[in-house]
């Protein structure tokens, strides 16, 4: 089949986009499209946004169905599976976004026979009653899947779910377009912060994000180093109560929510990102590569399982140190900051790694070849059959 004949359906999570799966869902949907391949998206809605139908551009239309009841962080949206029922024969390849119970759902009663690729962006770690009673059905979809995708080579050959499955699991790191900071407002950043080696982290404020180590990794840094966390999140109280009690004030800021604009200026002014995870849940972070993007030096955690530590080569875009560590987190923000050689050094890894691996365009690239592989595979059996 000719790519520009295909036609991709996303399946999975929310609109409007707030987390790194729906972002990659929505970025290969764009991608995809922009090449001329007709590529929708069906999503359940989220904030009370409203369900319907958007249309992108020619070749690209998000469905978004109403979101029912929401149960052990999981979003029901029945109307899902009837959608995709209406819908499914349009379409040469699902491609459905996992970990989602909903999708899965969708696409076991959908009765589509065509080819489904599985991403596999995490485990389902967190909630252990919702995957004793969801197992079933993740590993129907493990063996429904034609091809399943992780994020990187590290996750997939270490997820204890895809063990027996290894010959047809392949990864395809996430992309990003690169992220542009306006100049006047990354020059207003670097003046409120004259004279300070500045330290951003970027995430929702979550046990797993590991927030704790970055605040009392500023013990062991002077008044020369200022660390901003952005986002929000439930454990607001407690990082502030722990800044507070540690007289840190001087050297930890907590902002809030930030708009995209003020993200992409603190990537731009920071001289390092900084990323403090210490658990498997962070299978990949979004973050690293904006940061790494923008040529910023990366300080992550080597994560067991994860693919956060390959995603930021150890002294070639950055250091990764042990997680839970706050001693090791300062050392390394010392380390790049005091050395000005190793801090261009990680600069110019950084860019680097970005360029060869992590932009969108290779994203959709790689995913285009998938398609085509299944596709072929397909069109090979069908071959086969004909002739017999």
């Amino acid at each position: 089949m000719e790519t520009n004949q295909m036609k991709i359906l996303q399946v999975g999570k929310f609109y409007p986009i707030r987390g790194g799966v729906e972002k990659v869902m929505y970025d290969l949907m764009l991608g995809l499209s922009e090449k001329g391949i007709h590529c929708d998206m069906l999503c359940a809605s989220t904030e009370g946004y409203p369900a319907g139908t958007i249309e992108v551009n020619p070749y690209a239309t998000i469905m978004v169905v109403p979101t029912a009841v929401k149960i052990a962080a999981t979003m029901l949206a029945p109307q899902m599976i009837v959608k995709l029922r209406q819908i499914a024969s349009q379409y040469d390849v699902i491609h459905v976004h996992h970990p989602d119970p909903m999708a899965a759902l969708a696409l076991f009663f959908s009765g589509y026979p065509g080819k489904v690729i599985v991403h596999w962006h995490s485990d389902i770690l967190k909630q252990k009653i919702l995957l004793k009673f969801y197992k079933p059905m993740q590993q129907w979809l493990i063996q429904r899947a034609d091809m399943i995708v992780g994020t990187s080579p590290v996750y997939v050959r270490e997820s204890d779910s895809l063990k027996e499955v290894q010959n047809k699991v392949l990864y395809v790191p996430i992309g990003v377009q690169p992220i542009a900071s306006d100049v006047a407002h990354t020059a207003k950043i670097k003046a409120r912060y004259a004279g300070k080696r500045l330290i951003f982290s970027l995430g929702r404020l979550v046990e797993y994000k590991g927030y704790e180590y970055l605040i009392r990794a500023a013990q062991d840094l002077d008044d020369s180093y200022h660390i901003v966390i952005g986002g929000k999140g439930p454990l607001l109280e407690s990082l502030e109560n722990l800044i507070r009690s540690l007289g840190l004030e001087s050297r930890v800021s907590l902002l809030g929510y930030m708009e995209d604009g003020e993200i992409a200026a603190y990537y731009g002014a920071a001289d390092i990102f900084c990323l403090s995870s210490i658990w498997k849940t962070e299978a990949f972070a979004i973050v690293q590569i904006e940061a790494m993007s923008c040529g910023t030096p990366i300080v992550s955690t080597a994560i067991p399982g994860s693919g956060v530590s390959w995603v930021n080569q150890h002294n070639i875009s950055g250091i990764v140190v042990p997680v839970k560590d706050e001693t090791a987190l300062a050392k390394a923000f010392k380390a790049i900051c005091e050395d000005p050689s190793l801090h261009d050094v990680l600069r110019r890894g950084s860019l680097s790694r970005y360029s060869v691996l992590f932009t969108r365009d290779k994203m959709v690239e790689k995913s285009l070849m998938i398609y085509q592989m299944v596709l072929d595979m397909q069109a090979h059996t069908k071959s086969q059959i004909s002739i017999g």
